[in-house]
């Protein structure tokens, strides 16, 4: 399985992923320590995957989900966006929203 095929695999297999410099507990960069603020916020349970740790991922994903910047969040299997999407998802309450619904 090649790396676009991996990724695409834990898309798949994670309700919510966000791909990010660094890690929830450290973050790297402010726009991921922005977006995971967002994520934890709206209290959700989230799987991360550290780009800086993973140059294979950080190289590949942005061809494979067509964005190309860093952070990047998926819902179940569909990108949301980076930062300035998802911050503007819970600053309107939609992410808290979206988030709720997929754990009824």
């Amino acid at each position: 399985m090649d790396i676009s095929e991996k990724l695409k695999q834990q898309i798949k297999d994670n309700d919510l992923l966000i791909y990010m410099k660094g890690t929830p507990y450290e973050p790297r960069c402010g726009f991921s320590a922005k977006t995971v603020q967002a994520l934890i916020e709206c209290e959700a349970q989230f799987s991360y995957v550290d780009i800086l740790e993973n140059n294979d991922v950080r190289a590949t994903l942005p061809s494979v989900s067509d964005w190309p910047t860093f952070p990047q969040v998926f819902f179940q299997g569909e990108l949301i966006g980076g930062a300035d999407i998802v911050t503007q998802m819970h600053e309107s309450g939609e992410l808290k929203k979206m988030i709720a619904s997929s754990s009824e």
